[in-house]
């Protein structure tokens, strides 16, 4: 590990998530659907914390979890002294323990504890120049440990690169409101994410590509129309993010 490839990778991270014009305007209008004042939510994968940012301006306390030691010190920059604002340096999976994360150093954002994840999609053209390297272990907590702490959020976000069905998988309350991305390449663990859910509660779903932002389906989904679009979707077609709010929410 170099430290000037891992300097131009944290520049990147804040360039994509703050440099970008407009971008949070187009955030809070997103999420405010979601996140209301006064709520609790949960970034699991904060990352450089742009969804921290946007929740604490539609005034929600947040819950930062992030296991990248170089993105825990730009959140504990940027949020440390925001007593809305927990910053957790660990990760989240099926159960307590440590992990070895797997590296990117130029592309921070696809650092990932899954090694399976890896094998997939290096072979897919969007990552064909990105290389991950062994990194150190880190802990790891449950998703329920977390409600049992904090309290049970209004709102989870999930973005860790391929690892999703495994922070779900430690999760034993239905929550309200959640997102979890899909990998067309990787959908299978999108559907075990909806497997999870079901088994929790009872859901509806919506999507969205990319960093959009943007609802895609006019009507929200129940579990079988989301598996079916999933399934249809082509495994080159872009990522995103799948939305799940309890059906009695």
């Amino acid at each position: 590990m170099t430290a000037t490839a891992r300097a131009l990778g944290v520049a990147r991270s804040l360039a994509m998530y703050y440099g970008i014009p407009f971008r949070a305007r187009r955030l809070r209008r997103f999420y405010s659907q979601f996140v209301h004042a006064g709520a609790l939510c949960f970034d699991v994968g904060a990352h450089a914390g742009n969804r921290v940012r946007c929740w604490r301006r539609l005034g929600a306390r947040v819950v930062a979890i992030e296991p990248q030691p170089d993105f825990v010190r730009v959140l504990r920059w940027l949020y440390g002294d925001d007593d809305g604002v927990k910053i957790v340096p660990q990760a989240v999976g099926r159960t307590a323990g440590t992990a070895e994360l797997l590296l990117s150093e130029r592309t921070p954002t696809v650092t990932t504890l899954s090694q399976r994840w890896v094998d997939d999609v290096r072979q897919e053209p969007g990552f064909a120049n990105v290389k991950w390297t062994r990194g150190q272990r880190v802990d790891v907590v449950t998703l329920q440990s977390l409600v049992e702490q904090y309290g049970e959020p209004a709102f989870v976000k999930i973005d860790v690169e391929g690892f999703e069905a495994e922070v779900l998988a430690g999760l034993a309350t239905p929550v309200r409101a959640l997102s979890f991305e899909y990998v067309p390449a990787t959908r299978d663990i999108a559907l075990d994410c909806v497997e999870r859910l079901g088994a929790l509660g009872s859901y509806r779903y919506n999507w969205s590509v990319g960093e959009t932002h943007r609802l895609c389906s006019a009507h929200w989904l129940d579990a079988a129309g989301l598996r079916t679009l999933l399934n249809g979707l082509p495994k080159r077609a872009p990522s995103g993010d799948v939305y799940a709010v309890r059906a009695d929410a």
